[in-house]
């Protein structure tokens, strides 16, 4: 049977959702956790949250809230490991065996810690004045959430990338000296996630203060979306759909029918109040439900304590064999049990063609296989979501044969590159099996 492709996502506990959170990850994240074939694994990442919030109750608070609008929004536990990072003892674990195995040099490149550092001296202060152990060590932590489920599979925008880069080093250079125990994970570029803007028209963001909570009540809702900014033509006056904070919002919760008809409603003169009711009506039409889970659940934190705590355990189901394989392999064993068997020499790695998955501006997920000399191989057509071309990707891996039966999902290839590309699965297939 084939192995599900594994998908990791973490979420931060660092404020109240927006309903741009929303829109822009939440909604087409929970709708991914429904393709069929896929594994997906989403975790609060409360450890990560340390770094930068020193505040227990705000970090207590905020774990709650984000799960809780997590499960109101849809996401079903039974379709997904759900679990918080602290209950996962073996990621600590994980994060110190890894740490071991990483040198200094890779971490003084990460950007948070560049970044960090090039704003003190431009302050001239020293280099490293307020910078945390732990910003330093980041990275390490993220290589550990990744590499305990051996996540093929990782969302990210491309200003995350790194991460992924460097949890691939990670684990070769741990699979390296102690044998091969992790997979090289992969980064799922989100470059183009829909962004809504505030109530400025800037970006919706927590830092610019403009930002409408996802599960606000309702008639603060409605005073939020009254004060969203527009410009001074009067009831009557066409008005322009481009650069309108108050449309783009509408036409990310309205039905294409209905942005139609708002759209020619903007060129008709509609009222600037007229359009926010409309608004209004849209946006409550689909969070009220939502907002009647969320308040429960916030009213009953032992319902998301009691999700949080399955999952934690669905989720060391996994980690607790790797850790005690990782422990033997490294040497942390009693002293009476046996070395575990020493791997046969590898010979020497030859280069393999490698699939890389990206997003395009069309919004579209895709995929290419490229040879070892940067060949182009083989080239997709768009997915809809980033599982559905990890799906794609790692059946060609397992089966060199569904190549014709993909053919549908690829765009048309000549005979030479087909027979080139056919080949390339070949030699992944048996460096896989290896």
């Amino acid at each position: 049977m084939q192995e599900p492709i594994r998908f990791l996502t973490g979420i931060t506990p660092s404020g109240t959702p927006h309903l741009g959170n929303y829109a822009g990850m939440m909604r087409p994240a929970i709708a991914a956790t429904r393709t069929p074939g896929v594994e997906n694994f989403y975790f609060l990442a409360d450890y990560h949250a340390l770094i930068k919030c020193q505040d227990p109750e705000r970090v207590h608070r905020s774990t709650l809230e984000i799960a809780a609008s997590w499960l109101a929004a849809g996401l079903d536990p039974e379709r997904v490991i759900f679990y918080r990072q602290s209950d996962i003892p073996e990621i600590p674990e994980l994060t110190w065996l890894l740490t071991c195995v990483t040198g200094k040099g890779l971490l003084n490149r990460a950007h948070a810690y560049k970044a960090a550092q090039d704003k003190n001296a431009a302050e001239g202060r020293d280099g490293d004045d307020g910078v945390s152990a732990g910003l330093f060590m980041y990275p390490v932590l993220m290589g550990a959430d990744i590499l305990a489920f051996n996540a093929h599979q990782v969302p990210v925008g491309r200003d995350q990338v790194q991460h992924i880069e460097m949890a691939r080093d990670m684990a070769a250079s741990f699979n390296h000296l102690y044998g091969e125990h992790f997979t090289l994970p992969e980064a799922a570029i989100e470059d183009n996630v829909a962004t809504l803007a505030g109530l400025d028209g800037r970006k919706m963001s927590k830092s610019y203060d403009n930002t409408i909570a996802l599960f606000a009540p309702r008639e603060q809702l409605k005073k939020l979306i009254a004060a969203i900014v527009t410009d001074s033509r009067a009831p009557g006056e066409p008005k322009q759909v481009e650069g309108s904070a108050l449309f783009q919002m509408y036409q990310a919760f309205a039905r294409p029918e209905e942005t139609a008809a708002m759209r020619q409603a903007y060129a008709e003169g509609i009222a600037w109040g007229e359009a926010k009711q409309r608004l209004f009506d849209c946006i409550d039409r689909e969070i009220s439900p939502m907002r009647a889970r969320y308040e429960d659940l916030l009213a009953h934190p032992d319902k998301v304590e009691a999700v949080l705590q399955r999952g934690a355990e669905r989720a060391r189901q996994r980690t607790r064999p790797l850790l005690q394989r990782l422990r033997q392999a490294v040497g942390l064993r009693p002293l009476t049990a046996p070395a575990p068997q020493a791997a046969a020499p590898r010979a020497q790695a030859t280069a393999l063609p490698q699939f890389k998955q990206y997003r395009e501006k069309d919004g579209r997920f895709y995929f290419k296989l490229v040879a070892a000399d940067g060949q182009l191989l083989l080239q997709s057509t768009g997915f809809d979501a980033p599982q559905s071309a990890g799906q794609a990707i790692a059946r060609l891996q397992a089966e060199p044969g569904a190549l014709a039966a993909l053919a549908g999902q690829l765009q048309p290839l000549d005979a030479a590159t087909q027979a080139a590309a056919q080949a390339a699965l070949h030699a992944l297939a048996a460096a896989r099996a290896a």
